[in-house]
C-alpha cells in the first residue's frame, strides 16, 4: 500500500473563544463611558459615525471603518451626528500576529463587510437572545441552532482577520482569494449601496454590472448566504432604521426615500426583517436613548 505523508495546515490566526457578538442600533446622542477587559474587541461602524477613545487615541470613525481594542485597553465611544449602527465582536485569540491589530483603524471593503455580515448572521442563528442587548455579558447557545453555526461564525472572523493582515502589509505577496469573483461582488454591492433609494429589478442590476443572472446569484450566496434582491432589501431596511432613529422623517417619507411605492408595503417588509413595525421600532429606540447610562450598558 502506498504511503501518504499528512500535513497539518498552519493556522497563524486561531479564534479560541467568542465572548459577545453585538449589532447595536443607537440614536443620536448615545454615549458609552468606557471599560476594559482581557480579550480582543472589534468595533465596526456600519452606518453613521462615532467618536472613539482607545487608550491614548482619540478619533472619529465614519461608516465603513473599524477599530480593534487590545486586551487591557480602555475604550469608550459616543455617537457623532447621524445615528450609528455598530457591530461589536469580542473574542479570544493568542496568535502572535494579533499584535498587528493593536489600535488599528482601517476601512472595510465590500468583501470584509460581507464577512462581518456573515459573523452576525451565524451568531444570530447560533446563540439565544437578541444581538442588540447591551446588558449581555456572554453568549448562550440556542437550542435550535443550525449545524455548525458557531464554527462558521468563528471561521468568518478568522478569514476577516487574515484578509486585514494581508492588506495591512507584510503579507502583500499573498494571492488575493476570490480574484475576479470577489471584484464582481464588490462592484455590485457598492452599486446597490449607492441606489438604496431606487426600485431596481434583478435584470437591471445584471445589465448595469455586466454580469449574468445565475453568476450574480451565485456570488451573493457565496458572500452573504442569500440572493442579491434579499441583500438589496436588507440594505433598504437598514437605511430606513437609520432614518427613523434620526427623527427627521415620518414613515411615509422614509418609505419614499428607500424606494418603496407604498408605505403599507414598506411597513410589511420592515416587520418581516426586524420583527416589529416601524412605529414599534421608533418606540424601542426612544426607550434605549432614555435609559440610564450605567454599568449595564457595556460593549
Amino acid at each position: 500500500m502506498e504511503r501518504f505523508t499528512p500535513l497539518a495546515p498552519r493556522r497563524p490566526i486561531k479564534v479560541e473563544a467568542l465572548y459577545t457578538v453585538h449589532y447595536f442600533e443607537y440614536a443620536s446622542g448615545y454615549a458609552f463611558h468606557g471599560e476594559s477587559h482581557d480579550f480582543w474587541e472589534l468595533l465596526y461602524v456600519d452606518s453613521g459615525s462615532v467618536r472613539v477613545t482607545a487608550g491614548e487615541l482619540r478619533r472619529e470613525l465614519r461608516q465603513g471603518q473599524l477599530i480593534f481594542h487590545a486586551p487591557g485597553e480602555f475604550h469608550a465611544l459616543a455617537a457623532a451626528g447621524a445615528p450609528p449602527d455598530l457591530i461589536v465582536v469580542s473574542f479570544g485569540c493568542r496568535s502572535a500576529e494579533m499584535e498587528r491589530f493593536r489600535s488599528l483603524v482601517t476601512d472595510a471593503g465590500a468583501a470584509e463587510r460581507a464577512l462581518l455580515a456573515r459573523i452576525v448572521a451565524e451568531a444570530s442563528a447560533a446563540f439565544a437572545g437578541p444581538l442588540g442587548d447591551p446588558a449581555s455579558r456572554g453568549l448562550l447557545r440556542s437550542a435550535d441552532a443550525p449545524f455548525g453555526a458557531e464554527q462558521l461564525a468563528a471561521a468568518a472572523l478568522e478569514e476577516l482577520l487574515i484578509r486585514l493582515l494581508r492588506r495591512a502589509g507584510g503579507h502583500e505577496k499573498a494571492a488575493r482569494p476570490g480574484g475576479e469573483a470577489d471584484d464582481g461582488f464588490v462592484r455590485t454591492a457598492e452599486y446597490l449601496e449607492r441606489r438604496v433609494g431606487e426600485s431596481l429589478t434583478l435584470e437591471q442590476i445584471c445589465r448595469d454590472n455586466f454580469i449574468g443572472r445565475s453568476q450574480l446569484q451565485k456570488l451573493f450566496h457565496e458572500h452573504t448566504g442569500g440572493g442579491v434582491m434579499d441583500y438589496f432589501g436588507r440594505l433598504k431596511i437598514s437605511a430606513a432604521r437609520r432614518m427613523i432613529r434620526s427623527g427627521r422623517y415620518n414613515f411615509t417619507e422614509v418609505a419614499a426615500r428607500c424606494g418603496y411605492q407604498s408605505v403599507h408595503y414598506f411597513s410589511r417588509r420592515f416587520r418581516q426583517l426586524t420583527g416589529m413595525s416601524p412605529s414599534e421600532y421608533a418606540r424601542s429606540v426612544r426607550a434605549l436613548l432614555d435609559a440610564p447610562d450605567d454599568s449595564a450598558n457595556n460593549l
